[in-house]
């Protein structure tokens, strides 16, 4: 680091937990969001403004009036544009020195492997259950620690999941295709704090993951009641039986 990023990331680095070699870690890191939404775009000022150094950002959808209730990265003037490449200049004038990779596009399963194969962590922050579960799929592929989150009405879930740890469950243990669906916020509505809460806290457990501090958080599920303001902890265990990362063979 140079003389201007000390003064920049000074108070990262007063903190004992992290200090120069952990923001060393962070401006070294890669970071893969998937969704430019309410989510990613509470996660990703955050992570951008924390210092990651490269950040691929994916999201295939345009700004919509319905958007600006909770996603406040846009703005009136922003409707009908992309969100990746709209979010994108947002996050250079936070920090320029981030390298920004806007993707206007609907990854395929391939392309997601191909991308997690690139980045330290992924984040989840879709609005989709299918898209979910390719995500999850594409991480248990590549080994790729994930943070997922959701939101929809009041209440709001966290979890993180690593498969490259022995006998750590995946996305897929906990919700499989037969038996979950998506909650959209188009059909049920979401209170607009919420978005806030969930994305600014994947963006707090993924630079925790990739500077090594902190209580491990996977193999948890959590969920955010916002009317009551409480979060309850439920334990995940690995699904043997999981097809997803029951079939990966160490």
């Amino acid at each position: 680091m140079n003389d201007r990023d000390l003064l920049r990331y000074s108070r990262h680095i007063l903190l004992d937990e992290i200090g120069i070699e952990g923001q060393e870690k962070l401006l070294a890191a890669t970071v893969l969001v998937v969704g430019c939404g309410g989510l990613g775009a509470a996660a990703l000022p955050f992570l951008t403004a924390a210092g990651i150094g490269t950040l691929l950002i994916a999201d295939d959808d345009v700004i919509d009036e319905t958007n600006l209730q909770r996603q406040t990265a846009f703005t009136e003037a922003d409707v009908g544009s992309s969100k990746a490449h709209t979010l994108q200049q947002r996050l250079h004038a936070i920090n320029s020195r981030c390298q920004i990779s806007a993707l206007n596009e609907r990854l395929d399963e391939a392309r997601l492997i191909e991308l997690a194969q690139q980045a330290d962590v992924v984040l989840d922050c879709c609005d989709n259950f299918a898209t979910r579960l390719a995500v999850n799929r594409a991480c248990v592929a590549t080994k790729t620690p994930l943070v997922s989150g959701a939101a929809v009405r009041f209440e709001g879930q966290l979890a993180v999941y690593r498969p490259d740890l022995p006998d750590a469950p995946c996305y897929a243990c906990l919700f499989d295709g037969d038996h979950a669906s998506d909650g959209a916020c188009a059909l049920f509505g979401v209170f607009s704090p919420l978005v806030g809460i969930i994305g600014t806290t994947q963006a707090a457990e993924a630079l925790k993951l990739i500077i090594g501090i902190g209580s491990a958080s996977h193999g948890y599920l959590r969920l955010y009641d916002a009317l009551s303001g409480e979060w309850q902890c439920f334990q995940v265990d690995k699904n043997e039986a999981c097809r997803v990362c029951g079939k990966v063979k160490e």
